[in-house]
């Protein structure tokens, strides 16, 4: 059975008890993780009650695909339904959710965490197919998804928001479910309790409290990346791994840059001006600095040099999950080597 947008949260706030298993996955991975915990808790409010929540990874599935059976019909020692979490997973766990399916009893509900699966994947079609199962695609925002989660979040806080402020916010945020959501909670978190009467975010407040997010963070790394500014980056990746940043997260935040750029040189080279190719295309800087800074590399990025640098990106991420070479120095390769050829193309301007 496969979920669609609308009926996928009615699911999990009450998921339906005929399912055994539901396999969540998608590029956008925050928003995966976030669907796999708010479904587990519809089932157990605790997620750290041992005798009701098990976490398993998909490797471990894979050397013993009997497991997820097992686990589908072990019974609590002390009453309530049991889920099961499986994080990571992918095509490793097909025979284990083929065995769930066959089982013949139980009632805990197995939740399936896996990346993006293509239509051809095993473990996609399995859980679209079997009447016990179900698949629940996460894709990353688009503007309209984003402007709900921003208001809807305010309005659980008592707040209203000013459109300008919603566009601004909307404007700035990335698809990735996770990230939003953390950028949300900081701006309301700063406001404080709404209290009784509605109160209002503004621009200003908006602009106040996460116009400085991730000061020589993540976005600093991947702008000065792409600018070519080899100093800044420097002060930025150190900013990013000195606080804990994930070097593969690092590493989608260029690969969605490059991706952006890569559009819009697309219509660039079909005959089409900037501004409108900016105007054409959602999440990209709408004004000010941020869109200056984008036009601007649009002229170091041009088609060819973007066809280059997407796969070495894909490349890098591939040698984060797969190789045993620190993750870190992979990413801090992969800027070092993407900035140098910004820097050298700006040097032949």
């Amino acid at each position: 059975m496969k979920l669609d947008a609308r009926s996928a949260d009615r699911f999990i706030a009450k998921p339906d008890p005929k399912v055994r298993g539901v396999v969540i996955y998608g590029n956008d991975e925050g928003l995966v993780a976030e669907r796999g915990a708010a479904l587990a808790r519809a089932i157990c409010a605790d997620l750290k009650d041992p005798f009701r929540v098990v976490d398993l990874a998909g490797e471990q599935l894979k050397a013993d695909p009997a497991r997820l059976a097992d686990e589908f019909g072990a019974i609590s020692m002390m009453g309530g339904r049991r889920v099961v979490r499986v994080r990571p997973a992918g095509e490793e766990c097909v025979a284990a959710l083929e065995n769930l399916v066959a089982a013949t009893a139980g009632d805990a509900l197995i939740v399936i965490e896996a990346g993006s699966l293509g239509p051809k994947s095993g473990l996609r079609t399995l859980a679209e197919t079997e009447s016990v199962l179900a698949a629940l695609p996460c894709y990353m925002d688009n503007e309209a998804s984003l402007r709900g989660l921003v208001e809807g979040a305010a309005r659980e806080r008592g707040y209203a928001v000013d459109d300008e402020a919603l566009d601004w916010i909307v404007a700035r945020l990335g698809g990735d479910r996770g990230q939003s959501r953390s950028e949300i909670d900081k701006l309301l978190l700063y406001m404080g309790e709404g209290g009784d009467t509605a109160r209002r975010v503004t621009l200003d407040d908006a602009t106040a409290i996460l116009g400085d997010t991730a000061d020589l963070g993540v976005d600093h790394a991947v702008g000065a990346t792409f600018d070519g500014d080899m100093a800044l980056l420097d002060r930025a990746l150190d900013r990013v791994f000195d606080e804990g940043g994930n070097p593969v997260m690092l590493v989608r935040a260029l690969q969605r840059h490059a991706a952006s750029l890569h559009l819009v040189a697309g219509h660039v080279a079909a005959g089409t001006p900037v501004e409108a190719a900016l105007g054409r295309i959602w999440g990209l800087p709408k004004g000010g600095p941020q869109r200056a800074r984008f036009i601007a590399q649009t002229k170091i990025w041009p088609l060819r040099r973007l066809s280059d640098a997407l796969p070495a990106i894909l490349d890098a991420e591939r040698d984060c999950m797969r190789t045993g070479f620190p993750k870190e120095a992979i990413a801090r390769r992969l800027c070092a080597r993407l900035a140098n050829a910004a820097a050298q193309a700006r040097a032949r301007r």
